[in-house]
Order: C-alpha cells, then sequence, then structure tokens
C-alpha cells in the first residue's frame, strides 16, 4: 500500500511542477488518441448508420465481421500494420513505421469497429415507426437521416467513450508501430511497461495514475453531456 500511495503522490507532484518528459508523454497519449478516435468517428458513424438502416446481401456477414473487429487483440494489428509499414513492405515507402503516425493508424483500425458496431446498435435500437412517420409527412431522405441521427445522439456519445476507450488504454499495437522511442513516440501506457520491466515502480503507478485520471476526465465529460441531453 505504501508503494502504491507513493505512486499516487509522485503523480500529482510530476503534474504540478509540469514535468516535460511527464508532459511530453501525456500529449502524445491524447493527440494520437484523438486523432485515431475522430478518424473513427468520421467513417465509422456514416459506416455504421448505413449497416443500421439498410437491409442488403451479406449483412449478416458484415455485421460479423464488425462485431469481431471488436474484440481485435492490440497485438494482431500491431503485427499487420507493421508488416505493412515495414521498409520492405508494401507501404514501406512511406517509411511510417516507428512514428507517431503509425500508432495513429494502429489505434484506428481498433476504433473503427467499436465506433462502427455501437453506432450499429444504436441505429437498430430508433423505433420502425419513427422512420416511417418521417416518411409519411413528406420529409426528404437527408431530413430522415438528419432526425434518426438526432434521437439516436445520446447513445452515439457511447460510441465516443467506447472508441476513445479503446485505444488510449492499449499498448500491444503502440509498442509494436511506435517501438516506444524516448521522446518521439513514448506513450502513457508503454511508459507505463518500460518503467515496470526497470522496476521503478513508483514512476510506474504515477503514469498509470495519470492515465487513469485522464480518462476519467474526459469520460466524466462525455458522460455529463450525454445525461444532459436525456434529461432534455
Amino acid at each position: 500500500m505504501e508503494l502504491i500511495w507513493q505512486g499516487i503522490v509522485q503523480a500529482f507532484w510530476l503534474i504540478l511542477r509540469g514535468d516535460p518528459e511527464v508532459m511530453r508523454i501525456m500529449w502524445l497519449s491524447l493527440s494520437v488518441s484523438g486523432i485515431a478516435t475522430l478518424l473513427s468517428l468520421v467513417l465509422g458513424i456514416p459506416i455504421g448508420t448505413a449497416i443500421g438502416l439498410t437491409r442488403f446481401p451479406g449483412r449478416s456477414l458484415v455485421l460479423s465481421l464488425v462485431n469481431t473487429g471488436m474484440g481485435l487483440p492490440p497485438v494482431v494489428v500491431g503485427l499487420f500494420v507493421s508488416i505493412f509499414l515495414w521498409r520492405s513492405g508494401p507501404l514501406g515507402f512511406l517509411r511510417l513505421l516507428y512514428t507517431p503516425s503509425a500508432i495513429v493508424i494502429a489505434q484506428f483500425i481498433l476504433a473503427f469497429p467499436v465506433v462502427t458496431g455501437l453506432t450499429v446498435a444504436a441505429m437498430q435500437q430508433i423505433d420502425p415507426r419513427l422512420r416511417m412517420q418521417l416518411q409519411g409527412l413528406g420529409a426528404s431522405r437527408l431530413q430522415v437521416l438528419r432526425q434518426l441521427l438526432w434521437e439516436a445522439r445520446l447513445a452515439m456519445l457511447a460510441a465516443v467513450m467506447g472508441g476513445f476507450g479503446a485505444v488510449i488504454s492499449e499498448i500491444g499495437a503502440s509498442m509494436m508501430v511506435g517501438g516506444n522511442i524516448l521522446g518521439y513516440t513514448r506513450v502513457l501506457t508503454t511508459a507505463t511497461v518500460l518503467e515496470t520491466a526497470k522496476g521503478n515502480f513508483d514512476v510506474a503507478i504515477a503514469l498509470s495514475v495519470i492515465l487513469l485520471a485522464i480518462t476519467f476526465l474526459i469520460n466524466w465529460g462525455l458522460t455529463e453531456l450525454q445525461q444532459l441531453g436525456a434529461r432534455r
């Protein structure tokens, strides 16, 4: 317990004094996970909406693939992204391996099916009679879609939280494609593993506390926004 308490105290101390390395690691974690989540929302919400509202041959197969993707092991994603970005790989000419961009790509692949799957579930929960009623009132296709998205807005926030949660806490893919390079690709999760391996448990606990605090604050803000919308 004393070791855990020391880690918590050190976490506050590192933040209060603005430790440059910790601040750099923290902002890199937020930026790569934020960009990956944003990209997954840009693609996942439209695709999930289309899957949720339409019927087409092979839909069950597509849904099965999406649901399987929601449980993708990060190390498997890291492996395949590394192969594609490797010097002799199909995308090796881009020279993205062991860069923050590579981490964004890997985390996007992890977040995309989560956002898509939760969006599909949100759209399927809408009463089908609402869509028929809107069409009966003469609403255009765009107006119908806009209203349905508005009805599903609270569940959509769950997709945001799910997508962000899937990437901010993952380590396998970030370690494999980022290389955990000091001052360049080291994020909170990979830094925690490194400090643990070095036996610096107090620093590792401090980094873990910072990661948990960031995750909690972001999800708290999104939850408050969600509940505010529910009360309206």
